[in-house]
């Protein structure tokens, strides 16, 4: 399977030639059928250029979900089974081609709106501005065990944080509902006559939280209905491997352009560093390397009430025996049956009361060395 390629063709045909199993993230914008006839004028009377081309147009329902069935059946197979798949879509599609996927066996996840902080008005004032696309991630089963890089996508938060918060280590989950601009300015592709190049250019910071939230650096990042090659060129910016598949020449001929003057960016983001978990270490291990001692106290936080750390990394309270977990819970009279013990308990080093989590970043930091010399002999 070759791989970072822009492949003109039919998105059909050419999915017939993906391998089983060999893609990790599928990110689709398939044909809206906006099914739009006659001309759009905005409020001055200039013409709107919207979204007119053969390829949104479809004969019926029917026709509409013959064809979402066929592309999203062979997406279902070219999906590695712990793979993630993105679909957006405005109101006119993404209910038919939600539909769909459920009766393929696809396991939703999430449906994120993407809310526009500059869409194109409503004209004739006939309804309500949509200002909004819908975007559906889902995987091939409700066993996958998909990638989700929770932390970093707290770190790109900026929906729900102001920046003052977010100066001050403030972060809070990521929400369903993403304010960000459609594609503008030096980012906006033209053709050679100065006219946009494609009318559903996707924005570039919708893809790449996309790609952040379900991908790892040296994924196989597929996209379909490839366009202005708006996943291609996020994906390699990002350190993923790209297949983007598109009928149209001409897009292919810009896409392959706009690509060659793209360089990896790696950072933390693209690494996903924030979700990488620490080195796993025990109580036990604390205590054979002296960073705890059997017989020391500890002492609960707050109340200051006590237990006696025992050789087999338990504490002792009140003549019984207890993991540090459950004897916090238990010791500090808390509504849970079981708690993190770390944030819990503490020791005394210097005649200061030190948190045991600190101690265990200490140790943790001593491990790290001791692992990095290991590989390094």
């Amino acid at each position: 399977m070759k791989l970072d390629i822009i492949i003109n063709g039919n998105t059909l045909d050419e999915l017939d030639k993906i391998p089983d199993n060999s893609i990790d993230l599928i990110f689709a914008d398939p044909p809206y059928w906006m099914r739009t006839d006659g001309i759009l004028k905005r409020a001055e009377g200039t013409e709107f250029n919207g979204v007119f081309e053969d390829w949104d147009k479809f004969k019926s329902l029917d026709d509409y979900e013959y064809f979402t069935g066929k592309w999203l059946k062979a997406c279902r197979r070219v999906l590695k089974k712990d793979g993630s798949i993105w679909v957006i879509g405005g109101m006119q599609c993404i209910y038919t081609v939600g539909a769909v996927m459920q009766r393929l066996g696809f396991w939703f996840i999430n449906d994120i709106i993407w809310h526009k902080s500059n869409p194109t008005p409503n004209f004739r004032g006939t309804r309500f501005n949509n200002s909004h696309e819908t975007l559906i991630w889902a995987t091939k089963s409700k066993k996958a065990k998909y990638t989700f890089n929770y932390k970093t996508m707290k770190e790109l938060n900026t929906d729900n944080v102001s920046q003052i918060e977010h100066e001050k280590g403030i972060r809070k989950q990521m929400g369903s509902v993403w304010r960000m601009p459609v594609s503008s300015g030096h980012e906006r592709l033209k053709d050679s006559d100065g006219q946009k190049l494609h009318s559903a250019q996707k924005p570039e910071q919708l893809l790449r939280r996309v790609i952040a939230a379900t991908s790892k650096i040296g994924d196989v990042v597929l996209d379909p209905f490839g366009g202005t090659m708006t996943t291609g060129a996020v994906a390699k910016r990002m350190g993923r491997h790209y297949i983007m598949i598109e009928k149209d020449k001409k897009y292919c001929d810009y896409g392959e352009q706009r690509l060659s003057n793209i360089l990896p960016e790696i950072g933390p983001i693209e690494k996903a560093k924030y979700d990488e978990k620490p080195l796993r270490v025990s109580l036990q291990e604390m205590i054979e390397n002296s960073f705890l001692k059997a017989g020391e106290y500890l002492y609960l936080k707050k109340s200051y009430r006590k237990a006696k750390l025992t050789e087999d990394a338990k504490i002792y309270y009140l003549d019984k025996t207890f993991d540090i977990h459950t004897g916090a819970a238990i010791v500090g009279e808390l509504k849970s049956d079981r708690v993190n013990g770390f944030d819990y308990w503490l020791v005394k080093r210097n005649n200061k009361y030190v948190p045991l989590k600190q101690i265990r970043e200490q140790y943790r930091a001593f491990k790290g060395k001791q692992v990095s010399i290991e590989k390094s002999n």
